[in-house]
């Protein structure tokens, strides 16, 4: 007796399957539901957020994946990276790509995809915040309220309106601080050698292009927004500290290697700058004994300019469509 067309069906589906077997994709932190069940709905997944924390398991699960989609806290690189033969794709879950070897991902072939511009809304909304709340002054006393003190003439702030805003980058995130920075009434300039004096995002931004020299000595507020790399690695140090005007304001939205920990740590000590926040750090967690971590009037936050539920939600989805893409493409 044949097979009832239920079982057929069933039986071709497995036959199918067997033939061309779905791409194994790892995701080995947090990532938004709603993509990773589009994810699997097409691919075999392995979504697990804390598996880039524990190295063993970690490597061990990289053995089958031909589809990476990683945050900044998975080091794509020496023995997971070597693990990994049959990679073909890393989607970075963000901009960054310091704690991925771009290069041997290069030399085998394997596309790397950041979320360009998916997050850059949500880390420009952080930096302005921060500058509004570093030149304020106002909003580290509610313990003293609540213990009856009225510390109102303590507290008078500065305004940013009409202040000047140097950036260091002026790429998605540097764009996006300026729209809103020009918005507010400040006079923004920006140092990036990358970015031609006569490019429109300069007008239609509200910015100027300037010399570093020449942000380092006019800002009333200095905020960082380039990638890590060897050219900007402390880029930020003593001398440059130095050079900034005394009452200055820092922000750094970018990464922790751009500044020099010490030599800020120094320089609020000795109130030469007036204050910073700081989102970035060079170990992340941040090492107790970082010397940030006792630095006066610094603002810590722990690397989430770019952790707002609409950002992770647009980065989500812009690397699942491209890593989808990738993996579609190489099966054809």
């Amino acid at each position: 007796m044949g097979k009832s067309p239920r079982r057929r069906y069933h039986h071709w589906e497995r036959e199918r399957e067997a033939m061309t077997p779905m791409p194994d994709i790892l995701i080995p932190e947090f990532m938004d539901k709603p993509a990773v069940d589009r994810l699997k709905a097409s691919f075999s997944v392995h979504y697990e957020p804390a598996l880039h924390s524990d190295a063993e398991r970690f490597i061990a699960a990289m053995a089958d994946c031909r589809g990476l989609i990683v945050r900044n806290g998975t080091q794509v690189r020496g023995a997971p990276l070597a693990a990994a033969e049959k990679l073909v794709v890393v989607g970075r879950l963000g901009v960054g790509l310091d704690n991925i070897d771009v290069e041997a991902c290069a030399a085998r072939g394997i596309a790397v995809i950041p979320a360009t511009g998916a997050n850059a809304i949500s880390v420009a909304e952080l930096a302005i915040g921060a500058m509004i709340v570093l030149m304020r002054g106002a909003f580290y006393v509610s313990d003293r309220l609540r213990a009856g003190e009225w510390p109102r003439q303590e507290l008078v702030g500065r305004e940013i309106f009409g202040k000047t805003l140097g950036l260091i980058g002026f790429g998605n995130v540097g764009n996006a601080v300026a729209e809103r920075a020009h918005a507010l009434g400040m006079i923004v300039q920006a140092y990036d050698p990358y970015v031609p004096d006569n490019h429109p995002h300069w007008s239609e931004k509200g910015a100027v292009p300037a010399s570093l020299e020449r942000v380092l000595a006019e800002s009333d507020i200095l905020s960082l927004h380039v990638p890590l790399s060897d050219e900007t690695r402390h880029m930020i140090g003593a001398a440059e500290l130095a050079r900034l005007k005394p009452g200055t304001m820092i922000v750094n939205t970018a990464r922790g290697s751009v500044v020099d920990e010490q030599a800020l740590a120094d320089a609020l000590a000795s109130g030469h700058i007036a204050g910073a926040a700081v989102d970035v750090f060079e170990r992340e967690p941040i090492d107790p004994a970082s010397p940030l971590a006792s630095a006066p009037n610094v603002i810590l936050t722990p690397h989430l300019g770019a952790m707002t539920v609409e950002s992770n939600h647009r980065v989500s989805t812009m690397i699942v469509d491209a890593v989808t893409a990738h993996l579609h493409s190489i099966r054809r």
